[in-house]
This record gives C-alpha cells, structure tokens and sequence, in this order.
C-alpha cells in the first residue's frame, strides 16, 4: 500500500519462495522502479517519460506498460499490502485491536524507512507535488481498502463486506494516506511511525474537541436571547 509509502517492506514470516518466472518478473518489475525514482530525482516528475525509464531499466515501453499501466502506477504500486494483511492476521487473537493496529503501522513503517528512506521520501513528496500522482493514490485506495476488509472482518468477527467493517477500512485507509501527506508536507521532519500512532487515536478515541483558553476569539461567549447575533451564532450539541 503505497499509502505508506511503501513502508510494508519483506517484515512477514518467510513463506513459500516464488519460483523462477515470478523472480525474473519481480526483478524487472523493480528494475522499472528504480529507474523512474532515479531519473525523478535527476530531472523532476514530468520531464521522465516512460521511454526514458524504458531505456535506464533496459526494457521496452511496452514492457514498461504491461508491469505499470501508468507512470503514477510506477510511483505509487508495491508488492506489499498482501504482507500487512498477514501481519494483522498473525497478532495474538487475544490482542486489543487497535494495540495489533499500532504494532503492523509502526513495524511497516520502521522497516520502510530504514531500507527506502530515500524512495519513502520521494513518494510521499510526490503524492503531494503532483495532481496525477494524488489522484492515482486515491483510485488506488479501495484496492487495499478490500483487502484490509477480510483481515479486519476476522479479527472482530464480523461479515468483510458489512458495511461497518468497510467504512472502518477505508476509514483507515484514507487516514494513512493524510499521514504520508501530512508528513511529506512538514518536510518529513517529524516522525513518521509517530504521526501513525496520532492517526489510530483518532479512529480508536474520535476527534476531542480542544479547551479554548479565554484569549482565543473564538471563545467569546455566545450571543444573548434577542442579540441579532444569535441567529447566527452556531449550537453546540453532545
């Protein structure tokens, strides 16, 4: 899920390997990606074109199109959403939810930044620089979205395709995405892992409305019963 920009890296237990064809297929697939992050980082997002990432990754466009139907596909597809479905899969089923949550965010997003650090960056940079590449993300997201669903559904015994257990999917999903973005627009200065945590407090606490000191404007009291400013003032409801 590049939402986490591509932070869920090989952090599973080993399973079966993949056989020859699907290591010659994964071998191009990332020959493809290293080529286009490089030629970004050399000349900027819309100056590379799929025949120039063609080129540096020594295959054909149309080889190039039959891994990645788009250049934002390039930016935004990894192998790894199947691995953060396992991993919520493989927390004790005694575990509180949100504690097996934090746990996969914070260890997919460790691994990611210690191993990509560098492409982590650049694609959330993008994410927030380029229209195309934003709107991909957010077409990409109900894939990911669907797969969370089986493994969310199992854990809280409840239907995957239930409509609470989709809202709560995409919920997240599209929580992480504003994570990346919010990350990638403070200059990645903060913590990324940390940010994630902020995140699921959010979907497991709700948002908590802030004390308003008295200095804040806002904080004025309300308009009294026949002040014009009543009609307007807006009402507060538990």
């Amino acid at each position: 899920m590049s939402t986490m920009a591509a932070t869920a890296h090989s952090s599973t237990a080993a399973g079966p390997q993949p056989g020859l064809r699907e290591r010659k297929k994964m071998k191009t697939r990332i020959a493809i990606r290293d080529a286009t992050y490089r030629l970004i980082q050399e000349q900027g997002y819309d100056a590379t074109t799929i025949e120039q990432i063609a080129e540096a990754a020594e295959v054909s466009p149309s080889t190039v199109f039959r891994y990645f139907p788009t250049k934002e596909d390039i930016v935004l597809t990894d192998e790894y959403d199947p691995l953060l479905e396992e991993e919520l899969r493989a927390r004790p089923a005694d575990e509180p939810w949100f504690d097996s949550l934090r746990y996969v965010l914070r260890k997919a997003v460790t691994v990611g930044n210690t191993e990509e650090p560098e492409v982590t960056r650049l694609r959330t940079r993008l994410m927030v620089e380029v229209p195309a590449v934003r709107s991909r993300m957010m077409e990409s997201m109900s894939v990911t979205g669907r797969l969370l669903c089986r493994a969310i559904g199992e854990r809280v015994g409840r239907d995957p395709d239930s409509l609470e257990v989709r809202v709560f999917a995409m919920s997240l999903i599209g929580g992480l995405m504003e994570v990346s973005l919010y990350w990638a627009e403070g200059g990645h200065q903060e913590d990324f892992a940390d940010i994630a945590d902020r995140a699921v407090d959010v979907l497991e606490h709700g948002l908590t409305p802030l004390a308003r000191t008295p200095a804040d404007p806002q904080a004025r009291s309300a308009p009294a019963p026949g002040n014009p400013e009543a009609r307007h003032a807006p009402r507060m409801t538990s």
